[in-house]
């Protein structure tokens, strides 16, 4: 009987370590006075696929909140995540001196943004706390204000957040910007019960040195190079504020507080970095999205050109390069299990990466279903859907309607919300009169033809940019 519950236990072990090994560590609700400090620290809480930002809301503080918004839209906008919502609090009464530095600096393209139609942020973060399952961190770049008013307004706050992590010089600390902005709701939050943890930056000194940006540099991430064109940009360089780390302390603090000096009392956890060229080097690690194990068989996928066909050899380094590693070990294994290399399966990869970015999910976290049919080639589309998202039939997650006409198109569902994509009109009829063409000449029989296809989908694999190809419909 012993040896039976020794094995038993070590099969729980085994199966613990190796469940959902996607799923991140952290689901969070990032609250935001659009500093730009907080421009670095957003960026890199997205970089990671350990943390799910779920929402992000804005309050007053180095920005007027309706400023703050439009900063923060633009850039998840810039991002393509569309579909993380984004809330405005309109109770702090802070007048905000609208520093300059964060002022003047562009985050995104801010065009018809305009903070007059931001939804309040206690609806967005009830509608949080409503639909996700699993437990909440908050993490306060500015003030406690926003966190303050959740508590006092939604029921669920306190059982659904556990923890607060906020930015700032100190539990006692009463002379602190990020305390002056609302010093009541420091208080009601700390006499809430919900634990705080409060990250310190690095002060004065400069932790985004030459050695640090320059590696950035060559980092192939929308994050890394938001990061690279405010660090090269002539308002940073003025400003010796841009090269320290001080809200932007938070994401390296959640994945490695170890590089932290971390001390823990009644009131709350107090970390201070401690190992900078440490911090330096994981802040590296967090903006490549290398915090997890992305593979559950190889450890590394490989990347080097040579490893693959002839044909595709040439082209591998430059869809990385344009696409991201996400869109390529996804096309990589769609196509091995569509045996062939196709474009409709492509298709469907990049539709399932566009998705998952407008929501900023990771694979296996929402469902889909596809109006591709089960004909090739549309259905095709079905396979690179699967791969690219998680959702398989086997999680139960991808359902194909069998209705004529099929179509290249998808619906998505996450967190009680919906969007459509659909391949544009122009660009499908030219994939498919051109397997009309090639079958009717060699037909399907043919070498020729299965060649052809082959050219065809490496062409496409490179020159469709999956952020210019889709309609996405919120439904």
């Amino acid at each position: 009987m012993k040896r039976i519950f020794i094995l038993l236990l070590t099969f729980g072990f085994a199966v613990t370590a190796f469940s959902h090994p996607w799923k991140p560590r952290h689901y969070i609700i990032v609250d935001t006075d659009a500093g730009v400090d907080d421009m670095k620290a957003i960026s890199m809480l997205l970089a990671s696929p350990d943390i799910r930002v779920l929402a992000i809301t804005v309050s007053p503080g180095a920005l007027n909140a309706k400023a703050a918004w439009v900063k923060v839209k633009s850039l998840l906008n810039g991002f393509y995540h569309e579909g993380i919502p984004v809330g405005i609090n309109t109770s702090c009464k802070f007048r905000s001196p609208d520093l300059p530095l964060a002022l003047n600096y562009v985050w995104g393209e801010e065009n018809q943004l305009s903070g007059d139609i931001a939804p309040e942020c206690i609806g967005v973060i009830r509608e949080i706390l409503s639909t996700e399952n699993n437990k909440i961190s908050m993490v306060c770049l500015g003030s406690l204000s926003t966190a303050a008013s959740a508590y006092a307004e939604i029921p669920q706050f306190r059982q659904k957040v556990k923890g607060i992590i906020w930015s700032a010089d100190g539990l006692n600390d009463k002379k602190g910007f990020n305390y002056k902005i609302d010093a009541q709701a420091v208080s009601k939050i700390f006499g809430s019960g919900i634990q705080v943890t409060v990250v310190k930056g690095t002060g004065d000194m400069k932790l985004y040195d030459a050695d640090l940006n320059n590696n950035i540099s060559f980092v192939h991430s929308a994050y890394a190079k938001r990061l690279t064109e405010f660090f090269t940009s002539e308002k940073a360089k003025n400003h010796n504020f841009s090269f320290g780390m001080t809200d932007d302390a938070i994401p390296v603090y959640m994945h490695y507080p170890q590089l932290f000096n971390a001390e823990t009392t009644a009131k709350g956890i107090v970390a201070s970095p401690a190992d900078i060229g440490l911090i330096r080097e994981k802040t590296l690690r967090i903006l490549k999205g290398e915090t997890v194990e992305r593979n559950q068989v190889i450890k590394e996928f490989p990347l080097t050109p040579s490893f693959y066909f002839a044909d595709i050899e040439p082209s591998v380094t430059d869809i990385i390069n344009k696409y991201g590693l996400d869109e390529w070990v996804s096309g990589v294994i769609a196509n091995e299990l569509h045996r062939h290399l196709g474009v409709f399966a492509i298709i469907g990869v990049k539709m399932g990466i566009r998705a998952r970015e407008y929501f900023n999910t990771g694979v296996d976290e929402f469902m889909v279903t596809s109006s591709a049919g089960s004909e090739p080639p549309m259905s095709c589309m079905n396979d690179g859907l699967q791969v690219s998202t998680g959702a398989t039939p086997g999680h139960g997650l991808l359902t194909v309607k069998h209705e004529s006409p099929a179509l290249p198109s998808a619906e998505f569902i996450y967190m009680n919300r919906k969007i459509r994509l659909t391949l544009k009109p122009e660009i499908a009829s030219l994939i498919s009169n051109e397997l009309k063409e090639i079958n009717f000449v060699y037909g399907l029989d043919s070498d020729i033809y299965w060649e052809l296809v082959r050219k065809n989908s490496i062409k496409y694999w490179l020159n469709l940019d999956r952020h210019d190809i889709f309609v996405i419909e919120r439904l």
